[in-house]
């Protein structure tokens, strides 16, 4: 009996046959592993390897499944994978076919979240100097959420009954679902054009994560930054907070409590009002009380009730002031006319002719060209026998010549 011919396949037969064996038997398989040369491609797929300690696993994630994912993959990330795996007849390999992805130990939109928090705030997005001041008195304010909502009828009976002079605007847009991201960002942007629109109020009910999932998207987040308008977020219940939360100018627990931020309570401002409109007409009559005190105090002044008074007391004074001067005119005269003949006295004293009155004499050289004071006879060794004397008595002069000079007093 002769062994059968085996049949020889060709690479193609046989990398078929591998295809439709591997296929057929993993529709659908669901692999927990490590992300690893994560790459995305200019056409938006995304191709990485699944690997633990002993093996590793080609995947690929099409643009369509990578444009659904919450969250951002990186290398590292320990994820459950799930799809069929196919084998590509071509190269001879085989890949999974990723359709849904999840990370392990948190969920896909718990690490959405984070990691949207994480890139805005390092971004500076959440910081609080970009915060814009809510109008106390807002003229206008623009609601841009479901015009369906029960939390738009809450936001509408809340402001209607706080304050009826801020008219209001409902920017409709979807607030979940497919596209609402979007719808909401592009609503802000159109809400900040109105006219006279000086506060903004995005948001919605309450509802599970998935549900409150727009106001996460970054598109939303950038929209409420770029915003030059004021913008309360107010979405879900006070347990939620979302990226539009954290970016917004004021984060409201509930639709409702945004419509409290956004306008005052009519009767506290009333109240207010009534409060310093006592306190003004209060100061008012104060006020008053003391100008006409000041006013009855001036008036009471005699300048004013005796002005004459005070003409005929400036005329005493001015007569008493003439007195005083005419009396100290007079003093001071007499006392420089005293002064002078105290004086006189003194020169008359020093006088060389009294001097020459009690028997005294000077006696001068004749001597022709000389200042008299300088021909003086002091001393006998000023003259000499023959020279002509002229001496000054009392009551004339006498004109000698020298016969004779003696030395020493007699």
């Amino acid at each position: 009996m002769s062994l059968a011919e085996p049949e020889i396949l060709s690479v193609t037969q046989t990398t078929r046959q591998i295809k439709n064996l591997v296929e057929a038997n993993f529709p659908y398989a669901w692999v927990v592993g490590e992300i690893s040369n994560c790459t995305m491609a200019s056409s938006g797929h995304i191709y990485l390897t699944l690997k633990d300690d002993a093996a590793q696993l080609r995947a690929v994630i099409w643009k369509r499944t990578a444009s659904r994912l919450k969250f951002q993959i990186e290398d590292g990330m320990e994820v459950v994978a799930a799809g069929p795996i196919e084998v590509y007849q071509a190269r001879g390999t085989y890949q999974l076919n990723i359709e849904q992805l999840l990370p392990q130990g948190v969920g896909a939109l718990e690490l959405a979240f984070r990691q949207m928090q994480e890139k805005l705030a390092a971004e500076g997005l959440f910081n609080p100097e970009h915060k814009q001041p809510i109008p106390r008195f807002p003229r206008k304010i623009a609601l841009v959420t479901s015009p369906t909502s029960a939390a738009v009828r809450d936001m509408l009976q809340v402001i209607t009954r706080r304050w009826k002079a801020t008219d209001l605007v409902i920017v409709p847009v979807a607030v979940q679902g497919e596209g609402a991201a979007e719808q909401i960002a592009a609503g802000i942007e159109l809400a900040a054009r109105i006219p006279q629109v000086e506060t903004i109020i995005t948001g919605r009910g309450g509802g599970s994560l998935e549900d409150l999932w727009a106001f996460n998207e970054e598109v939303v987040a950038r929209a409420i930054f770029a915003c030059p308008i004021p913008v309360i977020s107010a979405v879900g219940h006070e347990i939620d907070i979302s990226i539009a939360d954290l970016v917004a100018d004021r984060r409201a627990l509930t639709p409702s409590e945004a419509a409290e931020l956004s306008v005052p309570l009519q009767s506290d401002v009333l109240a207010t009002l009534t409060h310093w409109q006592s306190q003004l007409v209060t100061n008012l009559k104060q006020r008053a009380r003391q100008v006409r005190m000041q006013l009855d105090a001036i008036a009471a002044r005699p300048a004013l009730t005796r002005p004459l008074d005070m003409v005929h007391q400036r005329a005493t004074q001015v007569d008493e002031l003439d007195r005083r001067l005419k009396r100290s005119t007079r003093d001071m005269i007499t006392r420089c006319q005293t002064e002078t003949r105290h004086l006189a006295s003194a020169l008359d004293a020093l006088s060389p002719l009294k001097v020459l009155n009690r028997g005294y004499s000077i006696t001068r050289k004749e001597s022709a060209g000389e200042p008299a004071e300088l021909n003086i006879v002091k001393s006998i060794n000023q003259v000499k026998s023959g020279e002509v004397l002229h001496t000054r008595l009392s009551d004339g002069t006498v004109v000698s010549r020298i016969q004779e000079i003696q030395e020493g007093s007699e």
